[in-house]
């Protein structure tokens, strides 16, 4: 059984979407399905939302340069240049739980989801290099990939996404990963949907179990 992390007094959730629908987005229905049962279960929860599909700042010279400057070094320019990607790690930082909602795009995961990984992959701030390697300096915090497919079977040797995702995720010190599918909706059909769905109530249940006791 996957470790969740202790409820505090008022859990944070951060919710990020990256399909590119909005409406009919299956990963969208299913993050509804998920948080809104968080809801129900956490009276004191609070929900931040960040929505990748509408656009986020590619890293471009300019941001590499400042990244790379020492902090106390950089000029207003660079902390300009810095200030989405800052604000994007303070999100992250300050959630207790992650819900990351992305179809597979082509094999792999939109390119706003990886826009939104590469501001907040932060060398000094969420991952770290020592003397034994890099260190993630997130740890502690629990994710759920919710994802949707029309072909790719998730999990399978064809699936670049979720193993990536979660990759990444351990490389900032994130290890309590759990992916919810609605895969090869073209083949399955509603059923898909409906499975993901059903994992989700299981979820909330072991999780959350506030809500199984309603």
């Amino acid at each position: 059984m996957q470790t969740t992390p202790s409820t505090p007094q008022t859990l944070r959730v951060l919710r990020v979407d990256a399909s590119a629908r909005v409406e009919g987005s299956v990963t969208r229905q299913l993050a509804d399905l998920l948080v809104q049962g968080m809801q129900e279960s956490i009276p004191d929860l609070s929900l931040s939302r960040r929505d990748a599909a509408q656009g986020l700042p590619f890293v471009d010279d300019a941001w590499v340069n400042a990244n790379l400057t020492d902090p106390d070094a950089r000029s207003e320019e660079q902390r300009q240049t810095l200030a989405s990607s800052d604000a994007l790690v303070a999100e992250v930082m300050d959630a207790d739980v992650w819900v990351i909602a992305t179809p597979i795009y082509n094999f792999g995961v939109p390119a706003s989801l990886k826009a939104w990984i590469d501001q907040i992959a932060r060398a000094r701030l969420t991952f770290r290099y020592t003397e034994q390697g890099p260190q993630g300096l997130l740890s502690g915090k629990k994710v759920y990939i919710l994802t949707a497919t029309g072909g790719t079977e998730v999990g399978s040797a064809i699936d670049f996404a979720t193993p990536w995702l979660k990759f990444v995720l351990g490389f900032l010190g994130i290890t309590d990963v759990e992916v919810i599918a609605a895969d090869r909706g073209m083949m399955r059909g509603d059923a898909a949907r409906q499975h993901a769905a059903e994992r989700i109530v299981q979820v909330l249940a072991r999780d959350w179990p506030a809500l199984a006791a309603a």
